[in-house]
């Protein structure tokens, strides 16, 4: 194969015997070789024009500048450490990458197209991220925002762990917040968990038999934000280390502290939410949070995902034993009802965005079913009511809070 030097040695080598050749007297014309590896342009005459396109083809050659089609996730903390995917083309002799002017870690070429890498630490706000080669390079603009977090919470992870979140969509959605998927509330410690905003068909289920009259009509329902909602039911412990009382009947067990507390009005948590900064989920919050994606009557088997009075043996069980949802939620269904903040009232058919109940009522709606109450209580869409004012042990509550 004749390379570029190749060719330019011809060049240079024909131009010299041309040159030689020179007389100042006239000559008859030279009759052209009919094949000559120093013409470029192929117009039978080595001269300066081939000279030109040598030098201005002098490099190397067949190497493309690289592109960078998309860097994810495209946030991070600011303390670096997040593992970044960079998709393109000509990232075969990528050397470095930078994020922010500063070199990134750990820098593995996967193939033509991909290049992982991990981002360093940085200050806040957005970033360019660039790929650097031997004789190139590439800003993909902005393409990488620092966070410096939530100032109320401390992040336990920021990308969506896959073996929790198994739905690449879910994750994807989580993701696109540029939010932390979990964090703990550093007021009260109650881990809570991302819930990406998005729509969803409230009320009964696609085949599901044993939906009551309140459950209908299904309805479309659009949540506009994302919203962190607690990883479990608050305990018996984070509501006494807020309250400095426990009024849970199921108290003085050695698992106590970790059971959900109960026999708690819509009132009485009123004054823990004012004190934290927490709240309710409403109840629209709640329903899209319980089912997480799916469409089914519940997120996964009856015995594996809830405690109801088919396996309970008649009393409350600590927080986290049952299989988690799609989000990571745990008992969501069974163990306790938990209040919302909304009050009960019929659906109507037309969708809805950001519902927050009916504007005034007698009874709060409350949901998931507990340990006492018969399976069918325990779907994603079955409803029931209760006055503020009641204190059961059948009934507890989850905390939600806005970013």
């Amino acid at each position: 194969m004749t390379t570029i030097q190749d060719r330019l040695t011809t060049v240079v080598a024909s131009a010299t015997v041309a040159f030689a050749a020179i007389s100042f007297a006239p000559t008859a014309p030279q009759a052209q070789a009919q094949s000559c590896a120093g013409d470029i342009n192929g117009d039978n005459l080595v001269n300066g024009v081939d000279l030109a396109q040598v030098l201005t083809d002098w490099g190397a050659c067949g190497i493309s500048a690289p592109i960078i089609s998309s860097v994810t996730p495209s946030f991070g903390p600011a303390a670096g450490g997040t593992a970044i995917t960079i998709l393109g083309s000509s990232l075969s002799t990528v050397t470095s990458v930078t994020i922010g002017g500063v070199a990134a870690t750990n820098v593995v070429i996967g193939s033509e197209t991909v290049v992982t890498a991990v981002a360093p630490a940085g200050t806040g706000g957005v970033k360019n991220v660039v790929v650097i080669t031997p004789n190139s390079s590439a800003t993909a603009i902005g393409a990488f925002t620092y966070s410096s977090g939530l100032a109320w919470a401390t992040v336990l992870e920021w990308i969506p762990n896959p073996a929790v979140v198994t739905d690449a969509n879910l994750r994807a959605a989580i993701t696109a917040t540029n939010l932390p998927w979990r964090v703990l509330d550093n007021g009260t410690n109650i881990e809570m968990l991302l819930v990406p905003g998005g729509t969803f068909m409230m009320g009964c289920s696609p085949g599901d038999a044993q939906c009551q009259s309140d459950e209908s009509p299904t309805h479309q329902v659009t949540l506009t934000n994302a919203f962190y909602m607690g990883k479990t039911e608050v305990t018996q412990a984070q509501w006494l280390a807020e309250m400095g009382s426990n009024p849970s009947a199921f108290s003085g067990f050695s698992d106590s502290p970790s059971r959900p507390v109960e026999q708690v009005s819509w009132n009485m948590i009123q004054g823990f939410n004012t004190a934290t900064s927490l709240r309710l989920p409403t109840e629209a919050e709640w329903e899209f949070a319980c089912r997480a994606g799916t469409t089914t009557a519940r997120y996964g088997v009856l015995n594996d995902i809830a405690w109801y009075n088919g396996n309970a043996g008649g009393q409350t069980h600590a927080v986290a034993e049952k299989t988690a949802n799609g989000l990571g939620l745990r008992d969501v269904s069974g163990n306790l009802w938990e209040w919302t903040n909304d009050w009960w009232g019929i659906y109507a058919p037309s969708p809805a965005t950001n519902p927050q109940g009916p504007v005034t009522g007698t009874g709060v709606a409350i949901r998931g079913g507990s340990f006492l109450d018969d399976a069918h209580y325990t779907r994603a869409s079955a409803r029931y009511n209760a006055n503020r004012a009641w204190a059961g042990h059948t009934i507890g509550f989850r905390v939600a809070r806005n970013p």
